[in-house]
């Protein structure tokens, strides 16, 4: 699945300065130029990219340093334009649609990009890549391999800072050591956590925020409450769509060639995680008014000590908020909590849960490529991603890095790449366990689905209407609103009416077509 996050993250990425320097930076830039990019000395303008969030604090004074250098280097600048996550797919959506002139955004398969590769709107970037030498040598040919969709198009620049991605928690470990539970390795523990929270502290024990959706119920290959699934992690599911109707496959679909795809709500495992989430709204134990509740507040709660667990990713960036935590809370300290059997190796398709799109009614290709080529240089990286030296942060022993202000750049839109990231010297070591277990594709199992991305032109009509039934009916669900039988009862007889069994014939034709390319 996304870091989700993924679908939607908020709290601040990585990072550090590199010892490249200016000599290092002309003769990468001299480097792109005989390798077969411009030179870039014939750009202009500014390069538009859409992106997820808000403008960071200190963001004017941190563009106006990356703007100037940018400049100098290469004969343009970064226009960033920030749209809260509550609104950003649907903004960024209608601004492809509208023919608006940018060069690229934030995109995933979890948002719009079968959309937008269907209405070809982006561009293919298969054969560029080479032509740029610093990205290319960010980028692992695996991980693109990964990314790179059937006809061997390449339909975004994939953002990742490691090979494998699980969603977890973050957890106030004072708090759980306070109350008995230093040591969380279950989901059972971690659930008598929240309610040993919930009694004793008075505090609501988890930050559920409304963008999160089916990430708390579907197993992908874990859902965050689906006990289920964290048990035993090797579930494949897959939806045609962002935000849409996700299909598990056959268990043993790559043996028999039968994907034999299941509506979620057909699994006991999300069936359970409805009926937990449901008892977890009515005990307090997620805000009864999660389901309207955006990331930046649930971070804001979080940060100021409202929560006692929120959302987070295998991505090594969860620790850094405890420094913003600890003006509010001083005794606070954060652990990160994976409830994995040991030894287990969750299903993944090694798909980015994030991609930077070229926009092909409207964005410059040439410019763009170079914005990201130039972005793979350390010194420029570090610079957007972490800010300015001295002032945002500062460089630690063991490739690690000081945060100095609460600038907080959403990199894994824009500039993510897995060996320039730098690890923060907030982070706790429950989280570097984990950020280094994930830096390992050996640590995973492959997804025998990984490489399909259906076509949703056969079913375009009906995709639409389930998107609807999807937000009306399956979101309450997620949040533990309403009862649950009638509740799914509802969500049932509309997606019968949105064309579930077209959909669901259509889904298993294109599995089955997958598995036999993949076996000849």
């Amino acid at each position: 699945m996304p870091s989700t996050p993924r679908p939607s993250q908020q709290l601040s990425r990585r990072g550090f300065l590199a010892a490249t320097g200016g000599l290092g930076a002309a003769l990468a830039l001299a480097a792109c130029s005989s390798s077969g990019g411009s030179s870039g000395g014939g750009l202009s303008g500014a390069s538009t990219a859409l992106l997820p969030s808000t403008a960071p604090v200190g963001w004017s004074k941190v563009i106006a340093q990356a703007n100037a250098k940018l400049k100098k280097d290469l004969g343009f600048t970064l226009d960033a334009q920030f749209t809260a996550w509550t609104n950003y797919g649907q903004q960024a959506l209608l601004k492809f649609t509208a023919g608006a002139h940018f060069d690229t955004a934030l995109e995933a398969l979890w948002l719009n990009m079968s959309q937008l590769v269907q209405s070809q709107s982006l561009v293919d970037l298969s054969g560029e890549i080479g032509k740029y030498p610093n990205l290319k040598a960010q980028l692992s040919s695996q991980l693109i391999a990964a990314n790179t969709w059937s006809g061997g198009k390449l339909w975004g620049i994939p953002q990742v800072n490691s090979a494998g991605r699980i969603q977890h928690f973050t957890i106030r470990q004072d708090l759980a050591e306070k109350y008995g539970f230093s040591d969380i390795q279950d989901y059972d523990t971690l659930e008598r956590y929240f309610y040993a929270v919930k009694q004793k502290a008075g505090i609501t024990p988890f930050g559920a925020s409304s963008n999160s959706t089916f990430l708390y119920v579907v197993p992908g290959p874990v859902g965050l409450f689906n006990a289920q699934s964290w048990s035993d992690p090797l579930t494949s599911a897959h939806q045609f769509t962002g935000s849409n109707l996700y299909f598990l496959f056959d268990r043993s679909a790559a043996t028999t060639g039968s994907s034999n795809p299941k509506p979620f709500w057909e699994d006991a495992g999300c069936l359970d995680a409805f009926n937990r989430i449901r008892k977890y709204n009515q005990d307090g134990i997620i805000d009864a008014n999660a389901i309207s509740t955006d990331q930046a507040t649930a971070n804001s709660r979080w940060n100021a000590g409202g929560y006692a667990s929120i959302w987070a990713m295998s991505d090594g960036t969860s620790s850094n908020g405890l420094p913003t935590l600890q003006k509010t809370v001083k005794s606070a300290q954060l652990a990160n909590v994976m409830p994995l059997p040991a030894g287990a190796k969750p299903l993944q398709t090694f798909q980015a849960d994030n991609v930077v799109v070229v926009n092909a009614n409207g964005g410059d290709l040439e410019r763009t490529m170079h914005l990201q080529d130039w972005l793979s240089i350390q010194e420029n990286h570090d610079l957007l991603e972490y800010g300015i030296q001295g002032t945002d942060w500062e460089p630690a022993a063991d490739n690690k890095y000081k945060i100095l202000s609460q600038y907080s750049f959403p990199g894994y839109g824009l500039l993510w790449r897995s060996k320039l990231e730098r690890r923060s010297l907030y982070m706790t070591a429950s989280e570097e366990k984990i950020f280094d277990w994930a830096q390992s594709y050996d640590n995973f199992t492959l997804d025998p689905f990984a490489s399909f991305v259906p076509d949703i032109t056969p079913v375009k009509q009906e995709i639409a209407q389930m998107t609807n039934v999807m937000t009306q009916y399956a979101n309450p669900l997620y949040y533990g609103v309403g009862d649950v039988t009638s509740q799914l009862s509802k969500l049932k007889t509309a997606a019968d009416g949105a064309g579930l069994a077209k959909i669901q014939a259509e889904m298993a034709k294109q599995a089955d077509a997958h598995l036999k390319a993949q076996k000849s």
